[in-house]
């Protein structure tokens, strides 16, 4: 799926799909990291089941975003209380949902110069976007 990214910086999520992710012009075959400020990045899961409070903790260390967007894959799936505790601690607000929907979040808050980073899953080939 493509996605429109008029004024969303440098860094927009410009497409998605089973396996996959595009952002900065660059497609990715592994969940990322994105940031209103920074290049992408590698994030060390392969699936949202994995996440744990290590993966999130880096999102909040040396900086304070007003928002993380957790994009779960396919389907919005909540972690549980402990491992969003990093974000809670660090005082950041918190969205969790579908990888789709936080791409589409994440160009939008990018765009109106909001300080955001996604955390993105690829979406699972059996729940191929539409």
């Amino acid at each position: 799926m493509k996605l429109s990214t008029s004024d969303a910086g440098p860094y927009a999520v410009t497409g998605y799909g089973p396996g996959y992710l595009i952002a900065g012009g660059v497609r990715y075959s592994h969940a990322l990291i994105v940031s209103s400020s920074e290049p992408p990045a590698p994030w060390p899961l392969q699936h949202i089941r994995e996440l744990g409070a290590e993966q999130l903790r880096p999102l909040v260390t040396g900086r304070r975003p007003e928002i993380v967007l957790i994009g779960t894959g396919g389907r919005q799936i909540f972690p549980p209380p402990e491992v969003l505790r990093p974000l809670i601690e660090a005082g950041v607000g918190i969205e969790v949902m579908n990888t789709a929907a936080a791409c589409r979040t994440f160009n939008l808050l990018q765009a109106e110069g909001r300080e955001v980073i996604a955390a993105l899953c690829c979406p699972e080939d059996d729940t191929a976007q539409a």
